[in-house]
């Protein structure tokens, strides 16, 4: 057993990256009543610091100036010093982010934010050198002591900025949603795309799913090829890139270029969920072999590393291993060429062992340039051949990587994250039929409900080692409804649309703003915050404002109640005029918008084979459509009178108006367009 000279509060905790810190010599305490109290108590300032564990800074600045007993007892002396894990308490990270934004003109992790004893913001930044770091520290406490009648003026005005930041007022205007308003958003944001490299013509580019979902069915409905091959290069250049594991599948976080080459090599699970969506999604609208291969290695890497025995699933690796990032994911040519022997001659060229592919410290990072057919014809070699031998060769360089030691692991599990993944494979299921892909999907849904639901019918947040600790948020409820929907879809079992009406439900009961008829992040049964914030804008995660008006209007359609339909429509109404401030920061409402702009179908499949069609439907890409059906009418209003005995007929409606049932997909596909 290993003795630690410190030991502080954080090690009654679950958090992995709040024991990361359990043993600095700074008096680290968790957010809690405790460590709030003890602020006021005191009277001392509070230095919250936030951060999550596979945060390559956070580890920097840990061991720069957390570790150091000279800085610690300067914090100690001076602060109440709580530590935070972003990922189990995102409304405290928004609200301090937002402050440091406001002084800032940015933010980051790590976080930290100086505050007055009561909470109220007073001054912050993300990593700081431990020099500037000691310098930061002088000052907050010298104004402090010294000044406190400025302190709690410039705290006072800034706790202002922060409760007005992102809220919003309803617009009472009659909803008007149009074509050529969402045509106008997308030609704005084509001045702004990477047509060589795929992506945003910037760098770092991260992935963005929700970006590439929204433009992929604007592409399709409008036909419009510029964006429907801009959202295809950017796929394929992921793909290929430093950013997916070429070995192990999944995509890490984002990529530090604008090449996808050198990414930050944390895996986390709400990118990966995501994008087992997307990739998914893609692959039923263009059929590409590759966007299949991508889902099958990622979710074969979420199986492998990041599921739990009883189905939940874990939230990240980290960048880091042995205290240098990317470690366990590069390789030397030398390793390279002594494992794979006379293969290293062709693997050179398919992983660019070569100046495209070389990194740090003499490392490679494996990425593609040519796709499969390509590679193979150069080789004079036929493609299944080609398959087997990368197969082959993957199969021993990830045995090989095995022997490495592993990046740390964050084993908690996080409801939102977990529906986001949930929806991943329900999805994949959806598309390519796997019936594995379902039974984990429902294993999963069943962990939400079995540990996650409280007793009064709402959602815990965390769970780690049989404990579930922390209140749900709002993106735990939105991200659960929607991965209940998809699931619905995939199973038409009503159980799902059931449960997710009741989240829905309770969202409304304690989240829902009677003014602006938005959504509050926080429950009203949660201890008040210096603000109570609301989320609207779509970032790596789709806002959970813009992901409950989705799934408000799918519930509305599905069980026919209006009250849901008007709640999503005036949350879209309210955040129309923002739109024009940057379309790629609100692509999920978009996404929502272009129901309302082009026909919304409702295709009910109702009879003995209605399974059967719903699988041959899902091979046909309508983004703009809902399934619904089963072999009886199920208790749901599209499904009444429509069922014929010993027969399955399929319905294919908009706005309750339905034309002719059909027998035949082909048929049904044809009153579609």
């Amino acid at each position: 057993m290993t003795d630690h000279k410190h030991t502080n509060s954080l090690i009654n905790e679950t958090s992995p990256y709040l024991l990361q810190h359990a043993h600095n010599p700074v008096d680290w305490m968790a957010w809690n009543d405790e460590s709030l109290a003890k602020a006021k108590a005191e009277q001392k300032p509070i230095l919250v610091s936030i951060g999550y564990s596979a945060c390559h800074w956070c580890h920097v600045m840990e061991h720069e100036s957390f570790e150091d007993s000279t800085v610690a007892a300067f914090m100690n002396e001076h602060f109440i010093c709580i530590k935070v894990d972003r990922e189990e308490r995102p409304d405290v990270d928004q609200v301090y982010m937002s402050a440091v934004q406001l002084m800032t003109g940015r933010g980051g992790w790590p976080l930290n934010s100086f505050a007055l004893p009561d909470g109220r913001p007073l001054y912050g930044g993300t990593y700081f050198p431990k020099e500037q770091w000691m310098d930061v520290m002088a000052k907050v406490s010298g104004i402090w002591e010294n000044d406190r009648e400025k302190a709690l003026e410039y705290a006072t005005n800034l706790t202002k900025g922060v409760a007005e930041s992102e809220l919003i007022e309803r617009n009472n205007e009659k909803a008007k949603f149009t074509k050529e308003a969402v045509s106008a958003f997308v030609e704005t944001w084509k001045g702004q795309v990477d047509n060589r490299e795929g992506g945003p013509n910037r760098a770092p580019k991260f992935p963005l799913p929700n970006n590439y979902e929204f433009l992929l069915r604007y592409a399709t409905l409008s036909r419009d090829k510029f964006m429907f091959d801009h959202v295809n290069l950017t796929l394929e250049k992921m793909a290929f890139g430093g950013i997916y594991d070429q070995v192990g599948g999944g995509f890490a976080r984002y990529s530090t270029d604008e090449l996808w080459k050198a990414p930050h090599f944390e895996k986390m699970l709400y990118d990966n969920g995501q994008l087992v969506s997307l990739y998914s999604e893609a692959f039923q609208a263009t059929k590409n072999p590759l966007y299949k291969e991508i889902v099958e290695e990622t979710l074969e890497f979420i199986e492998r590393e990041m599921t739990s025995k009883e189905g939940a699933f874990y939230s990240a690796l980290d960048a880091d291993s042995e205290g240098e990032e990317g470690k366990f994911y590069v390789w030397t040519k030398e390793e390279l060429q002594t494992l794979l022997g006379s293969d290293f001659e062709w693997v050179k060229d398919y992983y660019n062992i070569n100046a495209k592919g070389l990194w740090e410290h003499g490392n490679c990072i494996l990425l593609r340039k040519d796709g499969d057919e390509e590679f193979a014809k150069k080789q004079g070699w036929e493609l299944a051949d080609l398959k087997k031998k990368v197969a082959d060769v993957n199969a021993l360089l990830l045995k090989e990587r095995s022997k490495r030691i592993r990046p740390g692991l964050d084993d908690k599990q996080l409801t939102s994250w977990n529906a986001l993944m949930l929806k991943g494979y329900a999805d994949a299921y959806r598309v390519f039929g796997k019936q594995e892909y379902l039974n984990v999907a429902l294993k999963n849904a069943d962990f939400i409900l079995e540990k996650q639901k409280t007793k009064d019918g709402g959602l815990w947040h965390n769970h780690k080692e049989g404990r579930s600790t922390i209140n749900g948020f709002l993106e735990d409820y939105c991200f659960t409804i929607e991965a209940f929907i998809s699931l619905y879809q995939a199973t038409f079992d009503k159980k799902w649309l059931d449960e997710a009406d009741r989240l829905a439900s309770y969202s409304i009961e304690h989240f829902q703003d009677a003014e602006s008829g938005m959504f509050f992040f926080n429950s009203n049964s949660d201890p008040k915050l210096i603000a109570r914030k609301m989320e609207l804008t779509d970032n790596v995660i789709p806002s959970s404002n813009s992901s409950m008006a989705k799934g408000l209007f799918q519930l509305g359609h599905y069980l026919d109640k209006k009250e849901y339909l008007d709640i999503s429509e005036q949350m879209l109404n309210n955040v129309a005029a923002n739109i024009g401030q940057g379309a790629s920061w609100y692509s999920n409402w978009l996404e929502l918008m272009l129901n309302h702009t082009y026909p919304f179908y409702e295709v009910a499949i109702v009879g003995k084979d209605a399974d059967t069609k719903r699988v041959e439907m899902e091979q046909h890409y309508y983004s703009n459509k809902m399934l619904i059906g089963g072999s009886t009418e199920a208790g749901l209003p599209l499904l009444e009178n429509k069922l014929v005995k010993g027969d399955t007929r399929i319905y294919v409606c908009v706005d309750k108006a339905c034309q002719m049932p059909v027998k035949e997909v082909t048929e049904a596909l044809k009153q579609l367009r």
